[in-house]
């Protein structure tokens, strides 16, 4: 989770996603969030046209409209790694969590404020990577989680600007409502589909970043997917709306997995739900992990501030370039197989 949140949100259903909540541990059913004194009024009245029913929707959907609650999310899913001429291979499991409050600005808009930490873990003993042997070089590589602190946006009646990734990215489209991709599904439910597409210039420096880098630009592709209850989006009591959902994403090779430019990318799969009891919900080890790290990714921001960077730039400020092997080049996929010659009969 560590592109633009708002925009990373096609194809799955309750149905769908069943078989990997089962395993998750410990989430309770969906609670009522009364609102309290502090809930600004919201609208539950579903009209997709409406860009304010959109943005209160959104931020009850992504957060808690209620600046007195913290959110907690979990996510859950596997990584592949994608290069010609061999099949699709897992890399590792990835799982995580994050906290989020929001703010009510003075235009009406809301200001959403969150920290997220994701661990990578051992397909087969599913224990939280430290190393990871990487099998496209025979490697053994230090894992960098992945760690927002924060990753601010607003959420208002207007389509938000795409990140700006600490200025990299320059791209400024014009100003829209904000309507999202909602529609009805059986056994009264709601879709929420939300895409991004960009290609940005690189935070890491190919000429100083030889073996992490994947070149001059990062070209990052996020999907997502929210499978609601209608009648919890139209419920005045809910200020969070508890949702499942898929996130899949296309990203070139992780930087810690040290390939360079080599042709590749890493694919993403992943499910995703609201924790009910907070923290208390997430699997022990994941809280410790994080806990380790710093207690306060275990709280979301009771204030704004950023810079909002995602893990790359996170990458470049806190990381130094490995060294680079004399002769070393980025590992090469297998060459095409032959086509396949029909004998003449």
């Amino acid at each position: 989770m560590d592109d633009m949140k708002f925009s990373r949100r096609r194809g799955l259903g309750l149905a769908g996603l069943a078989a990997g909540l089962a395993a998750a541990p410990s989430f309770t059913q969906a609670a009522v969030t009364r609102p309290s004194k502090a809930t600004p009024a919201f609208k539950t009245k579903i009209d997709f046209k409406d860009p304010e029913w959109n943005r209160d929707t959104y931020v009850r959907l992504d957060a808690d409209i209620d600046p007195t609650k913290e959110k907690c999310g979990w996510i859950k899913g596997k990584a592949y790694g994608v290069r010609p001429n061999e099949p699709v291979r897992q890399l590792f499991e990835v799982e995580g969590f994050s906290l989020v409050r929001t703010k009510r600005l003075d235009d009406g808009s809301y200001r959403r404020m969150l920290r997220e930490i994701v661990f990578y873990r051992d397909p087969k003993t599913r224990e939280i990577l430290k190393s990871w042997d990487n099998p496209y070089t025979g490697e053994t590589v230090k894992v960098v989680p992945i760690a927002n602190d924060p990753f601010n946006f607003t959420i208002s009646q207007w389509e938000p600007e795409p990140p700006s990734y600490g200025g990299l990215n320059k791209d400024k489209p014009p100003r829209k409502p904000f309507l999202q991709d909602w529609e009805f599904a059986p056994n009264g439910t709601m879709l929420l589909r939300s895409d991004i597409d960009m290609q940005y210039p690189n935070a890491l420096d190919p000429a100083k970043w030889v073996r992490e880098s994947s070149g001059p630009m990062n070209r990052v592709s996020e999907h997502f997917i929210y499978t609601v209850k209608r009648a919890d989006v139209e419920n005045p009591n809910l200020t969070h709306i508890p949702h499942i959902g898929a996130w899949s994403r296309i990203t070139p090779w992780l930087p810690w997995m040290l390939m360079g430019q080599a042709e590749g990318h890493v694919n993403y799969f992943t499910h995703f739900q609201t924790v009910e009891n907070g923290v208390a919900g997430l699997p022990a080890d994941l809280v410790a992990a994080a806990r380790a790290m710093d207690e306060k990714w275990l709280h979301a921001p009771t204030e704004d501030y950023g810079p909002s960077l995602s893990s790359l730039e996170n990458y470049a400020r806190e990381q130094t370039p490995a060294p680079v092997p004399a002769g070393w080049t980025p590992p090469k996929p297998p060459p095409a197989p032959k086509a396949l010659v029909r004998k003449p009969e």
